[in-house]
C-alpha cells in the first residue's frame, strides 16, 4: 500500500472481505485476468460492490524453462551429431577427437537434466501413470518398431525382445529404472557416493547380462543421482560470466587433450555399456576410469551449460520435443548405414563430406524436434490412455464437491 503525504491522515478503511465469482466462468476469467497481471479497473456504471479486491490470484500454471530447453535441444543436436560422426570418422584423427569430447558430456548432460526433473517423482498414482505412458509405452514401441526396422532392412531373423534394448531405446529403459528409484536416492544421506560405488562396481563386474542394458543403467546412474541433487542455484552458478570465459581454454584444451589420446583410448569406455574386462582391460582400470569419466563429464557439461543461452530463442520451443528428436533420428542414421550411401559415396568421410553430413544430421534432429512432428506422433510418445487406469477415487471426490460448490454458487 502507499503512504499518505505528510500532513494527510485518513483513517484505514475495515478490511474488504474477499469476494469469489459467483459462476465457475467467472471464476476462470477472473483467474485469468489476475495471471495476466491487468489492473482490475472498475466501470463508472459498476455497482458500487464491484470496486471490491479481486479475490487472490491462483496458483500460476508452471511455465517452461528457456535456460532447460535451450539445453535440451542443442543437447539432443550433439547427440544426432555424434551418432552420424560414427560411419565417417575412420581415418580423420580429427573427428575421432570432437567425437570423443562430444561422448563426453552429451549423455551426461542430457541424464543430469533428467535427473533434476524427477526431483518430485514419487510413487503416486499420477507419477506411476505418467512414467508408464511417456516412457514405459514408447520404449515397447520404439524398441518393437526399431526390430522391424532392422528385419526389413538388415536382419530378416532379429527377433523382438524388450529385456535386450537395441540401439537409441536404452535411455528409456534407463530412465524408467532411476525414476523408480528416486524415492530411494532422496531417502539416503550420500546417495551420490553410493550410486558411484554402483557405477564402479559394475564396470568391473563383465557378467552382469545385457537384460535391459543394465551396464548403462548402472554406469550411468551417477549423473541422475546428481541431477535430483542439484537446485536451481547450482545452474545459475554455471551461467556466471567467470565460468563462460574459463569454459573457453577448458574446452580447448579438451580438445587438444583429446586429438592426442583419440587414437590410444577404446571407445568403449565412453558407451559405458561394458565392464573394463569386456574391453580388454583388467578391472581396477574400470574403477579409474569411472571416476575419470565422471569428473571430465562434469566439467565438459559445466562448460556446455555455460554457454547455454538463458533467453528464450528461436529454438527453445524445439526443447519440448526433443523425445521425438532422439527416437526418430535413429531411423536416419540407421537408415543411411543400411542403404550403403557411405561406401557408395565415400567422399562423405572427406573434411568436406563430414560437415554435409553433419549440418545434415543437425537440420534433420531439428526438424524432428518441432511441434508438428511432436503432435504427429504424440500416440507413441505422450499417449493419455485414460482408458488403461482406474479412476482415482479421491480425484472423483473432489470433483463431485467442486460440482457441489459450483451448483450453490449459482
Amino acid at each position: 500500500m502507499f503512504h499518505a503525504p505528510h500532513g494527510y491522515q485518513r483513517a484505514p478503511l475495515p478490511p474488504a472481505r474477499e469476494q469469489e465469482p459467483e459462476t465457475p466462468l467467472q471464476r476462470t476469467a477472473a483467474t485469468t485476468t489476475l495471471r495476466s497481471g491487468a489492473a482490475a479497473v472498475p466501470s463508472p456504471a459498476a455497482p458500487a460492490r464491484a470496486a471490491t479486491p479481486a479475490p487472490a490470484a491462483a496458483p500460476a500454471t508452471k511455465q517452461r524453462d528457456a535456460f532447460f530447453d535451450n539445453a535440451k535441444y542443442l543437447a539432443i543436436v550433439f547427440v544426432a551429431v555424434a551418432h552420424m560422426w560414427e560411419p565417417v570418422m575412420d581415418g580423420s584423427r580429427a573427428t575421432r577427437a570432437l567425437y570423443l569430447v562430444v561422448y563426453s558430456f552429451h549423455m551426461p548432460a542430457f541424464i543430469i537434466i533428467s535427473g533434476y526433473f524427477s526431483r518430485g517423482f514419487d510413487l503416486s498414482r499420477k507419477k506411476i501413470q505418467r512414467l508408464i505412458t511417456g516412457v514405459a509405452v514408447p520404449y515397447v514401441i520404439f524398441e518393437t518398431a526399431y526390430t522391424f526396422f532392422k528385419r526389413w532392412a538388415d536382419d530378416p531373423d532379429q527377433s523382438i525382445s524388450l529385456l535386450d534394448p537395441w540401439y537409441l531405446t536404452w535411455f528409456l529403459i534407463a530412465l524408467f529404472v532411476w525414476r523408480l528409484t528416486t524415492p530411494v536416492w532422496q531417502s539416503l544421506r550420500h546417495p551420490l557416493p553410493v550410486a558411484l560405488a554402483i557405477a564402479v562396481l559394475a564396470s568391473a563386474t563383465p557378467n552382469i547380462g545385457d537384460d535391459l542394458n543394465l551396464q548403462r543403467v548402472l554406469q550411468f546412474l551417477p549423473y541422475f543421482v546428481l541431477g535430483l541433487l542439484l537446485k536451481p542455484e547450482h545452474f545459475r552458478m554455471v551461467r556466471r560470466r567467470e565460468v563462460r570465459l574459463l569454459a573457453l581454454p577448458v574446452v580447448l584444451c579438451t580438445l587438444v587433450f583429446a586429438y592426442w589420446v583419440a587414437p590410444r583410448i577404446e571407445l568403449g569406455w565412453f558407451y559405458h555399456s561394458s565392464a573394463a574386462q569386456q574391453i580388454g582391460a583388467p578391472w581396477w582400470a574400470g574403477v579409474v576410469m569411472t571416476f575419470a569419466l565422471f569428473g571430465c563429464s562434469l566439467v565438459l557439461t559445466a562448460c556446455f551449460l555455460a554457454w547455454v543461452p538463458g533467453r528464450t530463442m528461436w529454438f527453445t520451443v524445439l526443447g519440448a520435443g526433443t523425445l521425438g528428436g532422439y527416437l526418430l533420428h535413429g531411423f536416419l542414421v540407421k537408415g543411411a548405414g543400411y542403404a550403403d550411401l557411405f561406401e557408395t559415396y565415400p567422399w562423405l568421410s572427406t573434411p568436406l563430406g563430414e560437415i554435409f553430413v553433419t549440418v545434415v544430421i543437425a537440420v534433420a534432429v531439428t526438424l524432428l524436434c518441432t511441434p508438428f512432428v511432436r503432435r504427429m506422433f504424440r500416440w507413441a510418445m505422450e499417449p493419455e490412455m485414460n482408458w488403461a487406469f482406474r479412476r482415482d477415487p479421491l480425484g472423483n471426490a473432489a470433483r463431485r464437491r467442486e460440482r457441489r460448490l459450483a451448483g450453490k454458487a449459482s
